[in-house]
């Protein structure tokens, strides 16, 4: 990176302002990426500032720097090996004192930091007041007042950032005292430390040795690893003090340097930093909408409107932009369809590319809808909420509230993935409520099974598109639920751990923070259907067209088109006898007749195709649950990506008994085919909901855990997703 830019880095605590800061100085100047080794989501921005580049990483949420979670682990990780010159760490100015504690850490590892003082305008209307220079002398630190979502002090933000780093300040760790104990005990191991040069390229000698105290995982494997025989040593010491303290004071170190910082914090905010202007006890904005959205039998009748509304508006507001650009894609089949010869070029051409990929870029409208709404609710605050009221409904079903948010951010409310779901679930403690929930977040209506959902529920039950859409969510979360109690009642016996969870104050969204959240989520959707889902697409259309119908068969229709066109040409004789001017009808019936021939002739060359003989091949099972042969392809390739269930469709009914040039969009084949109707579809849904998870998220659960439970979840699934699904359709067909 060139000398005169400058690095810098946002650090803070979960639902502190940290991303709406990002976005209000980055704007559209930014990329997601994962970080390495991890899957874990952080952004990097730019922007000049005095004429200076500016490049600025947005750091995962994080209550401290003990990596006991991926995020905790990322964020420490990014700040020791890029050391960014300068570190603004956000900070809910309404509570200081628990922000704070992150702040502290930051000073102990060294780091020049700028403290962002945000939400000042929340902190004004609870009647709190902080005297910002008093806490800047205290603190030793630079304290800037900001409000990020309106952009109030963010220059100012930015020009101590930048004076900060113009200084180059040397890494000075910050010395916080833990009691006598445990600072004899920091002297002496980090003594040893310096003098063995143990990790002193990496982290101060104190910091390493406060952190072994506090058990940190990831830190005592690396001094393990690096040095086993001198981490013995330092085990040894930590070992006598842990026994001196529990001794006397009936704790463990880490207990104690916790105490300690938050004795180091109130020391002082008590000097005349916070001043309140009323009483305390007095109900916040925040606190009076949650007497009644988070009351235990309001809040969950609220919970069920809200994600009512969702839906409605998201089919609602997509409705025509989804049948514009479903008309767009036809327009561009036929055209292409009408300049290309016939022959394997235009098959994978307007089969394979447009009628598959088309399809599922025809949902990209519904899909952003989707995201902006559930960013609403993610920016306002009220996700943390739905997470704090299904706590209760959790520990029936023996998983914990930690739970919730792996759930949400799967799809509970559809939109989501599985795959950052089962990654969200290293936030729980317990490893058996840890690994009941990340076998069943793939049941959750992820963002690639919503075209699928939509396609079929605007096909056969269109007149209640948002209603059918919201109790098809609820089933997601019943079977999961059911599922959760059935792997704790078995493979997973356990108790359920405590819960505790902070509920941030509610916001009103900024516009631009919302633009930036639904833009980010559906280009992931749109890059997904561009690449991936375009590279299945040609797979299977491959695995659809070939090998080739054998020469007899093809023969055969030839002869039986040959056959047709004698009949025709007897009949425009016999016309022609009779003196008859008219003879369209005759016409016609020659073209259906050999639109017939081509189309049994396609469907039997996709039927002798590698696809359509695993398609037969499965039929005798899957034709108690409804499914016919070119079903079971689409299926086979949504083990891939459930995106493609949609493609596939798309592929196999323009390659099968369709026209090929009939520019019908598949909603509408689907609705004309004899094999499809209502009952046909609800099992096909229930099926596509429940059975395995998409090939990445199963690689990620076998990361997280094991091949052994990711090979169960797979076989698991499908047979509870096939056996739901045979249910449906042989109650529905029993029914009529």
């Amino acid at each position: 990176m060139p000398e005169s830019t400058i690095t810098m880095a946002l650090a803070g605590n979960p639902n502190a302002g940290k991303t709406t800061l990002f976005n209000d100085l980055t704007g559209a100047r930014q990329h997601v990426g994962n970080y390495p080794g991890v899957t874990v989501d952080y952004k990097t921005g730019s922007l000049r500032h005095q004429g200076k580049e500016i490049v600025i990483t947005d750091l995962p949420g994080t209550y401290s720097m003990t990596a006991y979670s991926a995020e905790e682990l990322v964020a420490r990780d990014y700040l020791i090996r890029e050391r960014p010159a300068v570190v603004i760490n956000i900070v809910d100015a309404s509570n200081l004192e628990r922000n704070l504690y992150l702040t502290c850490q930051l000073l102990e590892l060294g780091i020049p930091i700028v403290i962002a003082l945000n939400m000042m305008d929340v902190a004004k209307d609870r009647g709190i007041e902080i005297a910002v220079e008093k806490l800047a002398r205290l603190i030793e630190t630079p304290v800037v007042p900001v409000v990020a979502r309106s952009g109030v002090g963010v220059k100012d933000l930015l020009d101590a950032a930048v004076a900060l780093a113009a200084e180059h300040h040397a890494w000075r760790p910050r010395v916080i005292s833990y009691g006598e104990d445990v600072d004899a005990a920091l002297a002496e191991m980090s003594a040893a430390i310096e003098k063995r040069g143990f990790l002193t390229d990496s982290y101060p000698p104190r910091y390493t040795a406060v952190k072994l105290l506090e058990n940190d995982e990831q830190l005592a494997n690396l001094s393990a690893a690096t040095d086993p025989n001198f981490t013995r040593e330092l085990i040894e010491r930590m070992e006598k003090l842990s026994e001196h303290t529990q001794k006397t004071l009936d704790v463990y170190p880490e207990a104690v340097i916790a105490d300690h910082r938050y004795g180091y914090i109130k020391s002082i905010i008590r000097q005349g930093v916070i001043t309140r202007a009323y009483d305390s006890s007095r109900l916040y904005a925040s606190d009076k909408i949650d007497k009644v959205l988070t009351h235990r039998l309001l809040g969950p009748l609220m919970m069920l409107a809200i994600l009512y509304a969702l839906y409605t508006f998201t089919f609602s507001w997509s409705e025509y932009p989804v049948a514009w650009l479903e008309a767009g894609i036809g327009a561009i089949s036929d055209m292409v369809s009408a300049r290309l010869p016939d022959g394997l070029i235009k098959s994978l051409v307007v089969s394979g590319i447009i009628e598959g990929v088309g399809g599922v870029f025809g949902f990209v409208p519904l899909i952003m809808f989707m995201f902006f709404g559930i960013a609403i609710l993610e920016d306002s605050g009220y996700l943390a909420r739905v997470a704090f009221m299904m706590d209760r409904v959790f520990r029936i079903f023996g998983l914990h509230g930690s739970s919730v948010m792996p759930f949400i951010v799967s799809g509970g409310i559809a939109g989501g993935c599985a795959v950052p779901g089962v990654m969200a679930t290293r936030t729980l403690r317990s490893p058996k409520e840890r690994l009941a929930t990340l076998l069943t977040v793939p049941f959750m209506n992820c963002g690639a099974k919503v075209p699928v959902l939509a396609l079929l529920i605007g096909a056969f039950f269109s007149e209640h598109q948002a209603r059918n859409m919201f109790l098809f969510t609820m089933l997601a979360w019943i079977m999961a639920l059911i599922t959760a109690k059935l792997l704790r009642l078995t493979v997973l016996r356990g108790e359920p751990t405590p819960f505790v969870m902070e509920l941030p104050p509610y916001r009103f969204p900024t516009l631009r923070g919302l633009l930036i959240h639904t833009w980010e989520r559906t280009w992931q959707y749109i890059k997904k259907a561009g690449t991936v889902i375009l590279a299945i697409s040609i797979v299977l259309w491959a695995l659809m067209t070939f090998p080739k119908l054998d020469a007899a068969s093809r023969d055969g229709f030839d002869r039986e088109r040959d056959a047709a066109k004698v009949v025709f040409t007897q009949e425009i004789q016999d016309e022609a006898a009779s003196e008859r001017e008219d003879i369209s009808e005759t016409g016609q019936s020659l073209r259906d007749k050999l639109a017939a021939i081509d189309a049994r002739e396609a469907e039997a060359g996709l039927e002798y195709s590698v696809a359509g003989r695993l398609g037969r091949g499965f039929e005798p099972i899957s034709r108690w649950a409804g499914f016919d042969w070119r079903t079971n392809i689409a299926l086979l390739g949504g083990v891939a990506a459930k995106e493609v269930i949609v493609s596939t469709l798309g592929t196999a009914y323009s390659m099968g008994d369709i026209d090929p040039d009939d520019s019908r969009s598949l909603a509408s084949r689907l609705q004309a085919d004899p094999g499809w109707n209502p009952v046909t579809a609800a099992a096909v849904l229930v099926f596509i909901m429940f059975y395995a998870p998409c090939f990445v998220t199963v690689v990620c659960i076998a990361r997280e855990s094991s091949w052994k439970w990711a090979a169960f979840s797979v076989c698991f699934n499908t047979v509870c997703a096939f056996l739901l699904a045979a249910a449906v359709f042989q109650i529905g067909a029993f029914l009529g």
